[in-house]
């Protein structure tokens, strides 16, 4: 028992289950799009995840304490280390123009996980993205949109129509809902610079924000040229799950309540799909 605890916490701090969430939303684009799954896409989308995750999650950790690393942040670093290689051997399988916008991407996640900003700046401990008050939430919400929508059309040759446009949108607010819960369980550790939604706004006028961004979520859909029900009854299914998970979300909540089950509404949304679409 003891074992399978480990390899769970495992799978969670390392960045696998967040990897998986991210090649669910990217499966759902070729499902709504009736595009054939290109597999080489998704196992470099999951390696590139576990990557871009790790990197910003634990650079500060591994720089200040590379002399002195626990055992788990070095497992986690060799494990990432390897999803890095697997990443680089399936990008050869990837369109150049779809690479270039995962390029793109990776530029967007170095600058926000690294100081480039010189120490003396006069925004004091302004040094890279993720400093800039208000900005985290949209710059994480902007990488998974562009990754699980545009990244796979534009790798399939797909001219990007509207219908495109309003999908990576739908992506964006659904991302920012869903980073929600997670803002709320952080309001107590955050800094008060980062300025997130619930830091702005207080817990219960976030909540009610994130339930008016589904509902513009759910109402975008009835713009595509293209209209699907079985879509939109996906999509309201998904809107009911995420309400609830964002309205049952409490500054105390159980260790595993955002970090698994919040993060795994892409997994019940793919679930969904694969069901009804």
């Amino acid at each position: 028992m003891k074992a399978l605890k480990q390899l769970f916490n495992f799978y969670i701090i390392s960045s696998v289950h967040v990897a998986f969430a991210v090649v669910s939303l990217t499966i759902i684009t070729y499902i709504e799009f009736d595009i054939k799954v290109n597999y080489s896409l998704l196992v470099f989308t999951f390696f590139a995840s576990v990557t871009g995750y790790n990197f910003v999650k634990y650079f500060g950790v591994a720089k200040f304490s590379h002399r002195s690393l626990t055992s788990w942040l070095k497992n986690i670093q060799l494990f990432s280390f390897l999803s890095f290689i697997m990443m680089l051997y399936f990008a050869t399988k990837i369109d150049l123009s779809a690479l270039l916008i995962i390029l793109v991407l990776a530029i967007l996640t170095f600058l926000y996980a690294i100081p480039f900003f010189p120490r003396r700046e006069i925004l004091e401990n302004l040094n890279n993205l993720r400093a800039i008050s208000g900005l985290k939430i949209y710059v994480i919400a902007l990488v998974w949109a562009v990754t699980v929508v545009v990244f796979p059309i534009k790798n399939e040759h797909i001219p990007i129509n509207y219908d495109i446009i309003i999908s990576t949108l739908q992506r964006f607010i659904f991302i920012v809902v869903l980073m929600i819960p997670f803002e709320i369980r952080d309001i107590n550790n955050d800094s008060l610079k980062l300025l997130t939604i619930p830091q702005q706004i207080g817990v219960n006028r976030s909540k009610i924000f994130g339930v008016l961004l589904l509902l513009v979520f759910l109402m975008l859909e009835f713009l595509k040229d293209e209209f699907i029900l079985n879509v939109l009854l996906v999509n309201f299914l998904v809107t009911i799950i995420t309400s609830g998970f964002l309205l049952a979300s409490g500054t105390e909540q159980k260790k595993y309540y955002s970090a698994f089950w919040v993060e795994a509404v892409p997994i019940y949304w793919l679930l969904l799909s694969l069901i009804l679409v």
